[in-house]
């Protein structure tokens, strides 16, 4: 059995890095860890090979060669799974599909052969048994939250691992919250499952033995679902794994605010090589956090612990929402307020919408204001149902934080703020390799001699040289993300 794994293209989106990753050659942010897991599912005999359309192109060769082709995808590569699903039917390739996307919308994809729904360890399998049996089935479902000791290790010799800046990794599925607009828990459930220590090492030891240095990004949804697990058992021996091999990789994760509430937690996360951390802030209106049950917000100084979580020596990306009913004109002000006063670089502010196996989703059914499907991509401006504020005033007010916070200005002052206050732990402190001295050199022509916010790069790029050396690539990196950031959205404003 030929199968051939296909992961979609992104479009040009925040999350893309689309225009930083040019600086330092690399084609795309993360590889597709789903398919490269699933590959390890599939039978010893069958020949696997992964196109990732993101760092290659699907070539009509591929398609022959295959027998049964594999697609995973997110909503946001819904566009590109349509035009691969006409590719596929063209040349009578049978398609087999699963991840968010399809499990979340599979009523969507009638032409698509086979659908593998929900986590792969409890559906994959009868799927394979009844290929081999002759009498495959259409849908293969279970609702059942697997244990994840058996998850087998990934694949990582189907990568071309020098085009991704950062390589993959999963230590838990589940959230113990619910916020009403997250489908975290609709698709893995508020027990938090993970993979025994040994497993997180011996993935680790595939990825060092690959020949991979540099970051790393736990997948997780909340890192640290279960502190407990975390803190005396696998943080401690990541710590003495790095040590051990003199610490090849620094790591970036996503978690919950209260990790700020969590001293020795942050110490260990530092100490293993843990250099950054995404937090959905949302908003900084305690109506809005309660509309949508976000408990963990609530009743807390967060700008305090933004502050307490980089005191650490831990960045703080993270997640705003515009949007909420309870939202009112001084919304957008309060926003950009709170980003700049918080010292949060990388800011992804985007409207709300709805995720289809959401609370919210349902309220919003019930009311009659959904108006159709979410383009998975919460920064391009659209929405996927009615606002209760009036939408011009909610786009303009949308618009006015892009360029509150990403114009040169802004965004330079802000990376000012952050740098003169961080220190990032020994483990952590980048080491410059020939990519990044490209990289510095690119920054330069392109951000110090072409580019619009010049004064501003050069400005930085002094200060941080001269004043705190031990940062300047953190400096050059800030500036070539703020590059991306405008283009991005459109800013042009300085």
């Amino acid at each position: 059995m030929n199968i051939l794994l296909v992961y979609p293209e992104y479009p040009d989106t925040f999350w893309s890095f689309k225009h930083a990753l040019k600086f330092v050659n690399r084609k795309a942010a993360n590889p597709p860890l789903g398919l490269i897991t699933v590959s390890s599912m599939l039978p010893g005999n069958w020949n696997k090979k992964l196109v990732d359309m993101n760092v290659s192109k699907l070539k009509e060769k591929h398609l022959k060669w295959a027998d049964y082709v594999y697609i995973s995808a997110m909503s946001v590569q819904k566009q590109s799974v349509l035009e691969l699903i006409v590719r596929c039917k063209a040349m009578h390739k049978p398609t087999v599909a699963g991840g968010p996307l399809f499990t979340s919308y599979f009523e969507d994809f009638n032409e698509i052969d086979h659908l593998i729904l929900n986590e792969a360890e409890l559906t994959l399998d009868q799927f394979i048994h009844d290929v081999n049996a002759g009498i495959p089935k259409k849908i293969y479902q279970n609702a059942n939250f697997p244990d994840l000791d058996e998850t087998p290790l990934p694949d990582y010799s189907l990568l071309r691992i020098k085009k991704y800046a950062s390589i993959n990794i999963q230590f838990s599925r589940g959230c113990p919250f619910n916020c009403d607009f997250c489908d975290v828990t609709a698709l893995f459930g508020h027990k938090v499952r993970t993979k025994p220590t040994h497993r997180i090492l011996m993935e680790l030891q595939a990825i060092y033995n690959t020949g991979w240095r540099g970051n790393i990004l736990f997948v997780d949804d909340n890192f640290i679902g279960n502190k407990k697990r975390l803190k005396y058992d696998l943080l401690p021996a990541m710590i003495e794994w790095m040590k051990a091999r003199k610490s090849p990789f620094s790591f970036t994760t996503e978690a919950s605010i209260n990790l700020a509430d969590d001293p020795e937690l942050m110490k260990l996360m530092a100490q293993a090589g843990f250099g950054n951390v995404f937090v959905g802030i949302e908003t900084p209106e305690e109506s809005c956090l309660s509309e949508c049950n976000k408990t963990q917000n609530k009743n807390r100084d967060l700008i305090r612990s933004v502050n307490t979580i980089q005191q650490s020596g831990i960045e703080v990306t993270a997640g705003f929402i515009v949007g909420f009913d309870n939202d009112t004109s001084s919304i957008f002000q309060r926003q950009i307020d709170f980003i700049q006063n918080s010292g949060i670089i990388t800011a992804m502010v985007g409207l709300l919408n709805a995720p289809k196996k959401t609370k919210l989703y349902q309220r919003l059914v019930k009311e009659d204001r959904i108006i159709h499907e979410m383009s998975g991509n919460n920064t391009d401006y659209s929405m996927n149902f009615l606002p209760k504020m009036d939408r011009d005033e909610l786009l303009n007010g949308y618009r006015n934080i892009i360029n509150g916070i990403y114009a040169c200005k802004p965004y330079y002052k802000r990376v000012m703020h952050f740098l003169k206050e961080f220190d990032p732990v020994t483990a952590n402190k980048t080491k410059v390799s020939f990519r990044d001295f490209m990289a510095l050199l690119k920054s330069i022509f392109v951000l110090g001699a072409i580019d619009r916010s010049r004064k501003y790069y050069w400005r930085l790029f002094f200060w941080s040289l001269f004043k705190k050396p031990s940062i300047f690539p953190l400096a050059i990196t800030y500036s070539i993300y703020g590059y991306h950031f405008r283009k991005t959205f459109g800013v042009f404003n300085i």
